[in-house]
């Protein structure tokens, strides 16, 4: 079992953020501490929302008690999602450095929401800047949509050769791994989605069959980051845990299509996350 501390956004009806997060990572054996740095109703797809955004002093003040039990000494990773605003970014980086002050082998895994393809930047204004300047070179782990590798990179992709591309210039500004959680390339099935994980042993892919879904149920981004991230605390292994996630979230997806509803069946699909029904292998690609 690990700690890990996981700082993302909170509602109260859906997955995502937290939601989507913590789950995964506790039906995978790990402790959770969960900060949340918004709590709404619902996630903002439903274009209608209540609740509110978390002041940075608010979220720092949570760390702060977590800090006073002496835990940061014991967290082995530090995740981080949708923030809501950037002035929250600085008591996450200040989180992240305590914790590997106290274990420096401890993993920061950024998820680095931004917007997705077709929606755009759904995201406050600083938020783009905080994660390309800060955020994503802090970070050992990195797990942007294909949206936000297009932004972080400054790079269009189109075709694999675009996205090692791409991957290859977020991991200079830092992360050891880029993990790359919904791939569209013009040369692949159109019918199939893919993953993509380049680190410093190589490049693999993962690929799964695009289940119909429209619209696609939000927080599968958030939930597929937590899944990679509880794999590879497991055992280390980047390639093994790329193919557990995407075999993991397919499954869970799977199981949204067949419950009809917009929400991600985390929980009747929880044992997917554990011994996903259908597994999928990954090829190295580079």
């Amino acid at each position: 079992m690990k700690n890990i501390l996981s700082i993302q956004s909170h509602v109260a009806y859906g997955y995502v953020g937290n939601r989507a997060a913590v789950f995964p990572l506790q039906r995978l054996g790990h402790d959770v501490w969960a900060v949340n740095t918004v709590q709404f109703s619902n996630h903002t797809g439903y274009g209608a929302w209540t609740g509110d955004v978390f002041s940075p002093e608010h979220v720092a003040a949570v760390i702060e008690g977590i800090a006073e039990r002496g835990a940061l000494a014991r967290c082995d990773a530090v995740l981080s999602g949708y923030m809501g605003d950037a002035a929250l970014g600085t008591a996450i980086l200040d989180a992240v450095r305590r914790v590997r002050a106290g274990n420096p082998d401890a993993v920061y895994c950024c998820d680095p929401v931004m917007g997705d393809v077709g929606r755009g930047f759904f995201v406050r204004p600083g938020i783009r800047e905080f994660m390309t300047e800060r955020a994503v070179p802090a970070a050992d782990v990195v797990t942007p949509n294909q949206f936000e590798l297009e932004v972080l990179s400054g790079r269009t992709v189109a075709t694999m050769e675009d996205a090692l591309a791409a991957t290859a210039a977020v991991r200079a500004l830092g992360p050891r791994l880029v993990m790359v959680t919904s791939l569209t390339r013009n040369e692949a099935d159109p019918e199939t989605i893919e993953l993509l994980l380049d680190g410093p042993d190589g490049a693999w892919l993962a690929v799964t069959p695009r289940v119909p879904l429209d619209p696609a149920p939000n927080g599968a981004g958030d939930a597929v980051a937590a899944l990679f991230l509880a794999k590879l605390l497991d055992g280390g292994d980047p390639a093994a845990a790329l193919a557990h996630a995407s075999s993991a979230i397919w499954g869970v997806i799977e199981a949204t299509r067949r419950a009809g509803t917009r929400e991600l069946a985390l929980i009747p699909a929880q044992n997917e996350l554990v011994e996903p029904t259908r597994r999928f292998t990954v090829q190295k690609v580079r």
